[in-house]
């Protein structure tokens, strides 16, 4: 395969990156000209953003009407710190993980917590663990969507509605991409810099009464710093479901996330969300299924995530190359479209097996995915030509 001349059409937006994501279709600068700018966020017009922004997330987002939602600081790494701080050490903990951040969270828990009764389910990239090992009578902790694998639950059927644990669900590169069941989640965190291009250092949580009901009648046996505190003399900290945050938030994002939740709620909701990411995936699975050199790191296709898509480089003579090769080839790809302008932050995470990895949620058009996908097919002819002519 040669392919020469370049791509005539190229994407009208080449913001590909799996975080902070790309903004929605039409955003501009002038979205943010009613910030609450040099503001007390405590002052009546910032609590009253901050109460719209819970307000709306419960809204798209389907969360029940018991759940609570927060505010929080530190993005979903956050909102993720503030549950396993606040929540673990009252049974044996589950810990589930197929990819970099699930992962992370084992390396809190065993290292930092130094929680003794841990159980580990772990797969390597491109696969879930034996899900069916999991015992929900013990409180659980998973990612619903890899970010850096592309690997996915496709639904919650696996997680039993009459369990003893809590479920502590990462589910930061899933919500407004893909359907979370939260009868079955007892704490949900995300972060606003991924499915709705929002801007970074704020955080999700979001409480099933049964987490409440933990926070109110268990107390760790280590200290807990200031901001991961949700109870104060034994009872929840209301306020910081109703927009009274634990430090101060950026008016200037919280606007951002505002714009982005009002179109979403134009645009059709939750479902309406799911269709453009769905679509969009559907334009990447199209031509990987027909290139020849590419493949999804996600072995199962019900696994693979409609968002964080990631993908392997199978073309033999690069398949057969050592770790570092592939990684080399792949970043040339990678930089090659980043320096053409067509594509900008698709390389591999760090920790992951070589390849790309293309964001595919709702805030990306599905014709500019549609533009970018013969541009793969130029930066791999250039490569394979370049691997080749040193070879």
């Amino acid at each position: 395969m040669t392919i020469v001349t370049k791509p005539g059409l190229r994407p009208a937006n080449p913001n590909f990156s799996s975080g902070p994501c790309a903004k929605r279709p039409g955003w501009s600068v002038e979205t943010l000209k009613n910030a609450a700018l040099g503001r007390s966020h405590r002052a009546k017009i910032g609590k009253t953003k901050l109460e719209q922004a819970i307000a709306l997330t419960r809204e798209i987002l389907q969360v029940p009407a018991d759940y609570r939602i927060g505010i929080v600081p530190a993005s979903d790494t956050g909102a993720v710190e503030m549950a396993l701080w606040s929540l673990l050490g009252e049974r044996g903990v589950d810990m589930v993980a197929w990819e970099s951040f699930g992962t992370g969270w084992i390396t809190d828990v065993v290292k930092q917590l130094r929680l003794e009764d841990v159980r580990r389910f772990e797969a390597p990239y491109g696969e879930l663990p034996d899900l069916a090992k999991v015992d929900f009578d013990r409180d659980v902790v998973f990612t619903w969507n890899g970010t850096t694998s592309g690997v996915r639950v496709a639904n919650g059927d696996f997680i039993p509605a009459d369990r003893k644990g809590l479920t502590i669900c990462d589910a930061t590169s899933a919500a407004f991409a893909q359907r979370l069941d939260f009868q079955k989640l007892d704490v949900v965190t995300f972060s606003w810099q991924k499915a709705l291009g929002g801007e970074g250092a704020h955080g999700m949580l979001i409480l099933s009464p049964r987490a409440v009901e933990r926070l109110e009648t268990y107390k760790p046996a280590w200290p807990l710093p200031k901001i991961f505190r949700l109870t104060s003399g034994g009872k929840l900290i209301e306020g910081i479901f109703k927009g009274e945050t634990i430090n101060t938030p950026s008016m200037l994002c919280v606007e951002d996330y505002l714009d982005a939740l009002n179109w979403a709620k134009a645009l059709g909701g939750l479902d309406a969300l799911i269709a453009r990411a769905d679509a969009n995936f559907a334009a990447i699975d199209t031509f990987v299924n027909r290139s020849g050199w590419l493949g999804h790191l996600a072995i199962a296709p019900e696994t693979r995530s409609n968002t964080s898509v990631c993908l392997s480089i199978v073309d033999p003579e690069v398949a057969s190359l050592d770790k570092d090769g592939q990684a080399a080839f792949a970043k040339g790809i990678a930089s090659a479209l980043d320096n053409e302008g067509v594509a900008f932050d698709i390389g591999h995470y760090r920790d992951a097996p070589p390849g790309l990895r293309i964001w595919a949620g709702a805030t990306v058009e599905t014709a500019d995915l549609v533009a970018l996908m013969p541009w793969l097919d130029w930066a791999f002819a250039n490569q394979k030509a370049a691997l080749k002519a040193a070879a």
